[in-house]
């Protein structure tokens, strides 16, 4: 961003243009102020911007110091009714996917410099556009493609015969390992793995057999994929990351899995082999999902929820134990115990009942 910023008018319109026309905001205040920078409402000075997306933050806001707040047609009411007269607001419908475009205009991410680095590993047979960057150590396979724009970061690994498509981002020290494919203007963050092999043993006599894992990695267009993530190829067939899926960091996505277009999974969730995930799902942080299951589209997980069974329906789906304080806990844990005991004792006096009924 050029020093001074963007003034608000034309931060909407370039957050408009962004959006195809859609999220077309009305700037109630001084629509020439320029603004520099995001902050969080607390925090913000008069040359940065902020957001409201959530009631209970209103006290934050009316005490803001923010150049400009981004918020929705109701708490632009609410703000106006408390007399923070001196607020520029930005009004738009969804000021959290606003504040999203803007913020990515007021923070572009820093260009890296086209080229191979003279330390970077490029095997024979490699294709690496001409407007790609290949940062120092890294290494790039034999029979490997990169796109244009695509960038590598320093000991970032592009294995033998994989795919970096156009405008895509290995950031340092990820990997993606042999044949497997990235889409375009995809991000992979450091320490992740895409390709590791799948979990896969065949029991001989009181020992295991591997059983090698031949399958790729697919991943589409649009996908970000986070820190320390790991994505295992197919045994046979691919995995396969659909368009517009975001993973959160620490996720485990075992072997044959299909991720649907634009689910967002957050960090710590396993998921088991040959799972198939809908499109649009939003899976909660910890989430276990065990395997050769299907969730469909639409359905939303709690975090550290169970999902031992398919779900065919779109909806919200929890399955854990609330917390309770310890002693509560023991307590119901031994009233589970004797469950198995009191149904036993309920079918004895419902039988002796119904011999009784004339």
């Amino acid at each position: 961003m050029a020093a001074g910023g963007l003034s608000l008018s034309a931060l909407t319109a370039a957050v408009s243009e962004r959006a195809g026309g859609k999220l077309a905001a009305r700037i109630e205040g001084d629509a020439g102020r320029r603004v520099q920078s995001v902050a969080t409402l607390s925090a913000a000075t008069g040359a940065q911007l902020s957001f409201l997306a959530n009631p209970r933050y209103r006290g934050e806001a009316l005490a803001s110091g923010a150049g400009a707040i981004a918020l929705a047609p109701a708490e632009a009411a609410a703000l106006r009714d408390a007399a923070r007269s001196d607020a520029v607001l930005v009004v738009v419908d969804q000021p959290y996917a606003w504040f999203a475009l803007a913020t990515q205009l007021l923070h572009p991410a820093a260009a890296a410099a086209t080229g191979i680095d003279v330390a970077a590993h490029v095997a024979a047979g490699a294709l690496v556009d001409g407007s790609a960057s290949v940062g120092p150590g890294a290494c790039i396979g034999a029979g490997a493609r990169v796109g244009a724009g695509a960038v590598i970061g320093a000991g970032a690994v592009l294995g033998a015969g994989a795919v970096l498509g156009d405008e895509s981002w290995l950031h340092p020290n990820a990997v993606v390992l042999d044949h497997c494919e990235i889409g375009a203007r995809c991000i992979v963050h450091s320490g992740a793995v895409i390709g590791a092999d799948g979990f896969g043993f065949a029991p001989f006599e009181g020992r295991w057999i591997k059983i090698p894992q031949v399958g790729r990695v697919v991943i589409e267009d649009d996908v970000e994929i986070g820190a320390n993530t790991t994505v295992d190829r197919g045994t046979m067939g691919d995995t396969r990351i659909e368009r517009g899926a975001k993973l959160d960091n620490q996720i485990q996505i075992a072997h044959n899995c299909v991720i649907g277009a634009y689910t967002v999974i957050a960090g710590c969730v396993g998921i088991a082999g040959s799972a198939r995930i809908g499109a649009h799902c939003q899976i909660g942080g910890a989430a276990m999902i065990a395997g050769h299951l299907t969730i469909a589209d639409g359905c939303a997980i709690s975090p550290g929820t169970l999902v031992a069974a398919s779900i065919d329906q779109p909806g919200q789906y929890t399955g854990y134990f609330p917390m309770m304080p310890h002693r509560d806990w023991e307590r119901s844990a031994a009233i589970i115990r004797q469950l198995e005991e009191l149904r036993r004792r309920v079918r004895e006096l419902e039988a002796a009942q119904r011999r009784a009924t004339p």
